[in-house]
Order: C-alpha cells, then structure tokens, then sequence
C-alpha cells in the first residue's frame, strides 16, 4: 500500500507540475513580449501596479513566475523598487486564483473532462497551423495533465482515510498553529510552489484527512514559504533586485505575524465559514480554502500594505544591506515631488545626467584598461556601468518629458530640448566605450599584437578624451563656460591626433610588414575616440548657449 500511496503522489504531483508548466508557458507565449511592455510603461501609482501584478499572476498561474520578472526587471533598473512592491502585492492575490478554479472544477467534476482535454490538446498542438493555435493546445493540454495529476493524487490519499495516526498528525495543526505554519513553509519551500501546496490541501480535506480548522495554519505558512523563490531569483543581483525580494519577504512575515491571534482564537477561520452559508461538507471544503487563501492575501496585500506601501519599502532598505562598490542602477537625484517646480526639477535632471557622465567616464576607463592591458577581468563591470548609463538615460528622459507637461516659462521650455539632447549624447559615449571594449575582445581572442609605439600614440587619445569628459561634467554640473571651452579646445587637439594617427598607419601599412587586423582595430579605436569627442562637444556646445538653441556661443 505505502508504495502505491508514494508513486500515486510523486506521479500525480509530477503531471501536476507539468500541466502548471505548459499551461503558464503557453499563456506566456501567446502574450509575447506583451507581460514585459506592461511592466515596463508601469505607472508611478502603486494602485495599478497592484491590478498588474494581480491580472499577469492570474494568467500565468504562478506568483513565483511574476516575482522572479519583476525582480528581473529591477535588476535590469527598468522598474523602481516602489513599483516592483506593488506588483509584488497584485501577485500575492494573483496566486490564489488557482486555488478557486481547482474547488469549481472539483465542484463541478471537471476532472472527468481532464482525458478529454489532453487529447484535444494534444489535437490543436500537433495539427494547428498557427502558432497561436498551438500555444492555446498546450494550454488545454496542460489544463488536462494538471487535474488529472490531482485525480491521481486524490487516489492516493484514498488509503489514508482510515490511518488513525495521520489524523492525529494532522490535528495537532489545529491545536498548534505554529506547527501548521512550519509544515506549509516546508512543504512549498519543498515543492516550490503555493498553487502546489494548496492544491494538496484541499485534496486532502477532501479526502476527510484534514479539517478546514486544522488548514488556516497551514494556509498561512504556504504565503511565507513561497518568498523564497524571490530570494533565490536575487542572488547575484544588485541591491534594489535584493531589496524587491526582501519586501516580498516582509510582506508574508508580518501578514502572517498579525494573523497569529485570529488563527489562535479560532476568529478566522469562524469568519469564514460565516461568509459561506450553510455547514462545511466534502463538497465545499475546497472553497472554504480558496477563500481564506484569497481572504488573507486581500486583506495583507489591498487593505494593509497599499496604504503602507511606502512605509514596507524604507523596511526593505533598512534591511538589506549595500555591498561595497555595487552599482546603483536607478536615479538618485529625479525627486518627483519636484515636478510641480520645473525650474527645480531640471536641476535635478542635471544633476543626474551628471552621474550619468561619471559612469560614462568610468566604462571608457574600464574599456580601456581592457584594450591596453589584455585583460578581460573588467568586461562585465564595463558592461554593467552601461546599462547604468543606457537606464539612466530613459530615466532623465521620462523626467524630462513630464516636466514638458507642466506650465513652463520661456527659459524652462527651450531648456528641456537641450538637456535631451545632451542627455543622448552622454549615452553614446557609452556606447562607444562598449564599442572599444568589443575592440579590446577582439585583441585578446585574436592575439593581435600591437607596437608600444602605436599604444602610446592612442594613450595621447584617451588623456584627452578623459579630460574632456571631465570638463563636461564640470561645464554641465556648475554651469562653468570656461569648462566647456576647454572642451571645444581639446575636441580640436583630438580631431588632429585622429589624422595625425590615421595617415601615421596608413605609411605604415604601406612599406611595413604588419598585420592588417592589428591596423583595423587601430583605426577603429581612434575613430571611436574622435566621435566621443564629438558628443561631448555637443554638450559643452549647450552649457555654452546656456541650454539654448538660439543663444550664439560666446
């Protein structure tokens, strides 16, 4: 009996998990790129962000799989840690969407039409002609191996309804709830997902094992155990990724905290056989579950921390301590509450293009160091200072734009257009710095020697062009006219050394026997930092009109 019971839930699990897979892969794919594009165009009001969270978990059936994007996308700076909470509170109410379908279905004896749909399934996968068709064939064919993996399941309780000792298990849940909260953290730490261990749940108070007293408990350690996909999802993320998951984290904790009194008191689970009529049978029991999951998880997510949203962020922060040295992919300085007082507000935009010429500044070193030294070592923090910069810009710009919206004086109006475009210009320096990093692989991999010669000839280059970009800063950050010409000065000496060094390896070429690759990746590094040149040329050029177009450059 015990090896029926063992493969009839471990077989029964598995066609579960499979019909979850395929059934949450399909939607995903038929959405396409539509769940990113949401996410990104996010508004600032956490409100929406909570019917986001909510609506996408209920279409993907799975909370893990919208925690684990939107810790992604923090990660990636395309969301605020504020937004990503309040998606993350959409997604705990999301998840239990799950639970109701599978009480209706029970209800309804909709795993009678579970074969059904795996062979009609099976029919649109195999014989659709359009990818849409297809997915949607996965999608009923994972509805069907979804419940049919619960028929098995329920068959292998059957045995254990007249085990004595189970049941007595069980019941210590009622009379110590702490003890339920453990087991429903361990089983879907174990399992890997809350729709999974709710699932088992109601199976078994439908199978007479469990009472729906003795479920609350169990219920409420489910919410907790299932932040740790977030957690592992952060590791090796940055600091706003780990700060998302450890909201997620505090949310179920102190969701669950609170709840420890009504839970005792036996309040909480009265409640909910008060909202549903009539005595708790086999046949309702399952929807007594799939209320109380919704009922805790509406309440925690909607009623107490919507209101609190902000508060459960600076917790977040609190806790989560700041590697030294990590990158700080968001803005600093775009303080919304400024938007209301444009001149202000564009201070603060120049303040973060700013930063964002320092990280500019930095990837070109890191690139550099890559070039000169043969080593790879820097590669991915040159990467990850541009994506910084990349972010940065779509930042600055969505400020800027918002400020356009505003009442604005003359001078505000013709300033925005300007920042803009130094704002893009300040990203393709970065661009470039990538461009000579791809430059520099291509040296290692290839083993392309160059003479000390012809190293020290680009050196001249890059001391300029480190000067420039420090200049820049200095020309946008204090307003400094006597900066900026010094960048026009320096962008001349760079276009000389650019000829200079071109016609240098043209001869070269021409009488010496020399690599011609080694020459490309010559040609295409001094290229690279006459166009920086140029860029921030074009900055300086705007602090030089005093941020307009009209203004001749003194």
């Amino acid at each position: 009996m015990a090896q029926e019971i063992i493969f009839g839930l471990i077989g029964g699990l598995g066609l579960f998990f499979l019909g979850m897979k395929m059934m949450s892969e399909s939607l995903r794919k038929v959405a396409g790129n539509r769940l990113k594009n949401t996410l990104d165009i996010l508004t600032r009001r956490p409100i929406i962000g909570l019917f986001i969270g909510t609506l996408i978990t209920m279409l993907v059936q799975s909370s893990s799989v919208t925690t684990v994007m939107t810790v992604g996308f923090v990660n990636a700076g395309l969301l605020t840690l504020k937004q990503a909470i309040s998606i993350i509170l959409g997604a705990n109410i999301g998840t239990t969407l799950t639970a109701w379908l599978i009480s209706f279905f029970a209800l309804f004896k909709i795993t009678n039409y579970a074969l059904p749909a795996i062979g009609a399934g099976f029919f649109l996968t195999m014989f659709g002609k359009r990818r849409s068709t297809k997915m949607w064939g996965n999608f009923i064919l994972g509805f069907g191996l979804l419940f049919t993996g619960l028929g098995f399941v329920k068959d292998a309780f059957s045995p254990l309804n007249d085990s004595e000792a189970l049941k007595n298990f069980l019941l210590t849940f009622g009379t110590y709830p702490v003890l339920g909260i453990l087991f429903g953290m361990f089983i879907t730490v174990l399992l890997q997902s809350s729709s999974a261990t709710i699932a088992l749940l109601q199976i078994m108070a439908y199978s007479g094992l469990i009472s729906f007293q003795t479920c609350v408990p169990v219920i409420l350690g489910d919410n907790i155990g299932t932040t740790v996909t977030a957690q592992l999802a952060a590791i090796g993320t940055n600091t706003t990724a780990k700060r998302t998951a450890m909201a997620h984290t505090l949310l179920n904790i102190i969701g669950v905290l609170y709840m420890l009194l009504p839970v005792y008191t036996g309040w909480y689970a009265s409640f909910i056989e008060y909202i549903v009529p009539g005595p708790i049978t086999q046949n309702n029991i399952m929807l007594h579950i799939a209320l109380s999951h919704s009922m805790f998880n509406v309440i925690n997510s909607f009623v107490i921390f919507l209101p609190l949203i902000g508060l459960l962020e600076k917790l977040s922060v609190k806790l989560t301590r700041v590697k030294p040295g990590e990158l700080e992919m968001g803005p600093m300085f775009l303080e919304r509450n400024l938007l209301e007082t444009p001149p202000l507000a564009l201070v603060q935009a120049r303040k973060e293009t700013g930063r964002m010429i320092t990280y500019a500044r930095e990837a070109l070193k890191g690139a550099q160091k890559v070039f000169f030294k043969n080593d790879p070592s820097l590669v991915d923090t040159v990467q990850k200072k541009e994506e910084v910069v990349d972010n940065l810009q779509r930042e600055i710009t969505h400020y800027l734009i918002e400020i356009s919206e505003r009442e604005l004086g003359t001078e505000e109006a013709e300033m925005i257009p300007v920042l803009l475009h130094c704002v893009n210009d300040v990203e393709r320096v970065g661009d470039h710095a990538i461009n000579i990093l791809e430059i520099a692989e291509r040296r290692i991999e290839q083993k392309l020697p160059l003479k000390e010669k012809d190293l020290s000839a680009l050196q001249k280059m890059v001391v300029v062009a480190d000067e420039m970009l420090k200049d820049a800063h200095i020309a946008l950050m204090d307003n400094d006219i006597e900066a900026g010409r010094r960048v026009l000065k320096k962008e001349k000496k760079l276009d000389e050394l650019q000829v200079e060094l071109k016609e240098r390896e043209a001869k070269r070429i021409s009488k010496e026997k020399v690599n011609y690759l080694s020459g490309i990746i010559f040609n295409d590094f001094v290229d690279n930092m006459e166009k920086i040149g140029d860029h921030l040329t074009n900055v300086a050029q705007g602090v030089l009109r005093h941020l307009r177009w009209d203004e001749q450059i003194k």
